[in-house]
């Protein structure tokens, strides 16, 4: 048949259902194979939905806001349909046609708010890309008193829900170090030429505190392990998956290096560039952000100079890195200026007693403050 219809395909193991919250080619639209039709957005990612052909699209099933659940079918194509004359017009030059169909409306935040019904309070939420819009153009005087709602993401209320899960599940207790970024910064500073032309990737910060993290994990097993509230067990693995944070246009989202103990410092630097590329692009999977047994958040790099991070279960600790500050410290009787960073880590105090959770992180500083400990495996 010259018009298929195509399902909402399947965004992962533990993925549902999505909810509609863009709509790049409405009815009418030509395009082509790997244009993106419809954007999904689940409790963990954004998901675009692609044209497997090139054809027009005829129709969507279902309009912005609207929850869609795997296997549903989300939109028709007609294959046969000619493209326009110089290949497939951008999607603006073909919603002007269809401009009395209700589907076109869903993807023109505008007249999608006035042709909605009388509930008006309801009409700005569900035309969430009118937002950006007015906010702009309308200054607020001085003295204004004026508010603005916001429909929350799908993935930011799972965020919410996960957060509060961990405040109540977990029994999380934080220990603190200060640790002396000096040494690692000179390491840095004589090699990172060097390591770029060798490796072609930069030399940051980021690997050492993932390779010491890892040497710790292998050195005091239970921060690596987490407990299985349905069959009360404590699961340890033999293996560390690091999550960290990395920026996308949509916030932060923290893939997993996996295997980290079998990582070199460059596979670390060149896996979390790779990971940086896809969030900027879009491409990240939700398998590049399933699993992980240990994540490492730097709250530094926005000048965080301490905080208290909460655990991402069913992980049993979070490591915290913050900004590195000139501060007078001791050495050796004498009063020095020292590049000093301090360390947070958050720990489930039901399977991590303190002396574990001291001992992992007196670790990590150590081998920060003194990296020759990270070649000898001490």
């Amino acid at each position: 048949m010259p018009v298929n219809t195509v399902a909402v395909p399947t965004m992962g193991d533990s993925i549902t259902e999505g909810t509609i919250v863009d709509i790049p080619a409405p009815p009418g639209t030509y395009v082509n194979e790997d244009d993106v039709v419809v954007v999904l957005e689940t409790d963990k990612v954004s998901v675009d939905v692609r044209a497997t052909e090139s054809g027009v699209v005829t129709e969507i099933h279902g309009e912005m806001d609207d929850v869609v659940e795997v296997g549903e079918d989300l939109y028709k194509i007609d294959t046969d349909a000619s493209a326009p004359e110089g290949g497939a017009a951008p999607p603006a030059n073909d919603e002007a046609p269809p401009a009395a169909e209700t589907v076109t409306a869903a993807s023109a935040p505008a007249p999608a708010a006035a042709a909605a019904p009388p509930p008006a309070t309801a009409a700005p939420p569900a035309a969430k890309p009118a937002a950006p819009p007015v906010a702009p153009p309308a200054p607020k005087g001085v003295g204004s008193r004026e508010e603005s709602r916001v429909k929350m993401s799908r993935m930011r209320q799972r965020v919410a829900v996960r957060l509060k899960e961990a405040q109540n599940t977990a029994a999380m207790l934080t220990t603190f170090q200060e640790v002396d970024m000096g040494a690692l910064m000179e390491l840095r500073s004589k090699y990172k030429e060097e390591f770029e032309k060798k490796q072609g990737i930069k030399l940051g910060f980021m690997s050492a505190f993932v390779k010491a993290s890892t040497a710790a994990l292998q050195e005091v097993p239970a921060i690596n392990g987490y407990i299985d509230d349905e069959t009360n067990e404590i699961v340890y693995r033999d293996y560390c998956d690091i999550s960290v944070a990395v920026a996308s246009p949509g916030g932060l989202v923290v893939p997993v290096l996996r295997n980290t103990e079998d990582m070199s410092f460059a596979d670390v630097e060149k896996t979390i560039a790779m990971y940086g590329q896809k969030a900027r692009d879009g491409n990240m999977a939700l398998e590049d952000m399933a699993g992980g047994t240990f994540t490492i958040s730097n709250g530094g790099v926005f000048g965080s100079l301490m905080g208290t991070p909460i655990i991402n279960p069913p992980q049993s600790a979070i490591l915290g890195m913050h900004a590195t500050k000139m501060r007078p410290m001791v050495v050796d009787g004498v009063v020095v200026p020292r590049p000093m960073m301090y360390l947070a880590l958050t720990y489930d105090h039901r399977l991590i007693d303190g002396r574990e959770g001291v001992t992992f992180l007196k670790s990590i500083a150590d081998k920060i403050a003194d990296p020759g400990r990270l070649l000898l495996g001490i």
